[in-house]
């Protein structure tokens, strides 16, 4: 049983299906894209030590044969080295233009498949099966593509849209809890920026959700990616509200660079600290109640989540050194940096004229607690 959400964007529209088994059917849902009857998929070593048997075995149900190759695991593989290697492996096969290509993992994996699709004879066509709920609901819909740079993340990339994403709920049950939390981190800020009705259903489902209850699940993607699907139909290459995606992003990719884009910090938990110092900012210049930063970190304290700068292992930046790598971000407009800020639980908006000493006054109180 699966639920199907339609992102209509004319020619380049597509389904994201969501439900479990769908790795199981992956012949039967991709066979009737194909011109000849094979797929190559990327992956990493721990998505193709627990799944790619399955996917494999999926395809060949569907009268569809593969091709594999398996990278590293790890947001070092969204490098310019990996990029150049499958990109050689796929032109070694001599996959064409109106073949399809299978990015089988989290958000690195698509991303890096994603974009060397995009490249790849000008653009050819991918499917994302994201294993991860982060992929799930954020990274695998919506067409950004990249990698990573010495510079900054997400600096070098294309909007390339998929041809289908099949999210098979099934395969999160194999996630660590760590990693489940991070991409939980996506799924909260989905009702953060506009849906507070979301944001409740979530303070009440969150627990049984981390628990492993499929159905709670099921709809906690679904919804995210209703949420992103129509965000993404009205602002496609992000020249306004697709902005609104990117609450918790400046201050998360801050810290991430900080701490090397390593095991120190996942993507999703920089996020989820993002999203907290987002709304204790927004506090900050009274733009929304001083319950609302509360209420946000009460929850991610409830689901074992990171809330605060010193939860982060190890030595970070001080204030003015974090403001300055956020300086690199793919936000910053005309030199300001933009923020995304809130009027309220479920009403984010963009600002690009947020005070610097209010930003560096709220980055000095969070590296000061704690430490």
């Amino acid at each position: 049983m699966s639920v199907t959400v339609h992102v209509p964007l004319g020619e380049r529209a597509y389904d994201v299906r969501i439900g479990q088994g769908l790795i199981g059917r992956a012949g039967a849902e991709i066979a009737p894209m194909l011109r000849r009857p094979k797929v190559w998929i990327v992956t990493e070593e721990r998505v193709a030590a627990l799944h790619l048997a399955a996917l494999e075995a999926g395809l060949r149900a569907g009268g569809v044969e593969s091709a594999a190759l398996v990278l590293p695991p790890g947001e070092g593989t969204k490098s310019w080295p990996h990029l150049i290697r499958v990109v050689e492996w796929l032109l070694e096969e001599r996959v064409e233009r109106r073949d399809v290509v299978l990015a089988f993992g989290g958000g690195v994996i698509g991303d890096l498949v994603g974009f060397a699709a995009a490249i790849l004879r000008r653009g050819v066509r991918f499917v994302q099966v994201p294993t991860s709920l982060l992929a799930q609901v954020d990274s695998s819909v919506g067409g950004k593509t990249g990698i990573n740079t010495g510079h900054g993340k997400n600096l070098v990339g294309a909007f390339h849209q998929p041809a289908l994403v099949l999210a098979d709920i099934g395969v999160l049950g194999t996630l660590t809890a760590r990693d489940f939390r991070a991409g939980y981190g996506e799924v909260v800020k989905y009702g953060l920026l506009g849906d507070a009705g979301f944001f409740g259903w979530l303070e009440a489902h969150g627990p049984a959700l981390a628990a492993g209850d499929a159905d709670l699940r099921a709809e906690a993607v679904r919804h995210s990616v209703q949420m992103k699907a129509d965000i993404v139909v009205r602002d496609e290459t992000e020249q306004g509200d697709r902005a609104l995606l990117n609450l918790g992003h400046t201050f998360g990719h801050a810290l991430e660079a900080a701490t090397g884009y390593s095991d120190r910090l996942l993507h999703g938990e920089g996020v989820a600290i993002g999203c907290a110092l987002a709304f204790a900012l927004s506090a900050r210049l009274g733009l929304c109640a001083q319950e609302d930063p509360s209420r946000v970190r009460a929850h991610l304290a409830e689901m074992g989540m990171m809330r605060d700068l010193s939860e982060i292992e190890g030595d970070l930046p001080d204030a003015e050194g974090l403001v300055a790598l956020m300086g690199q971000d793919k936000k910053v407009v005309d030199g300001k940096l933009r923020f995304i800020l809130a009027r309220g639980i479920g009403e984010a908006f963009v600002a690009d004229d947020v005070p610097g000493e209010a930003v560096r006054e709220v980055l000095s109180e969070g590296l000061g607690a704690g430490r």
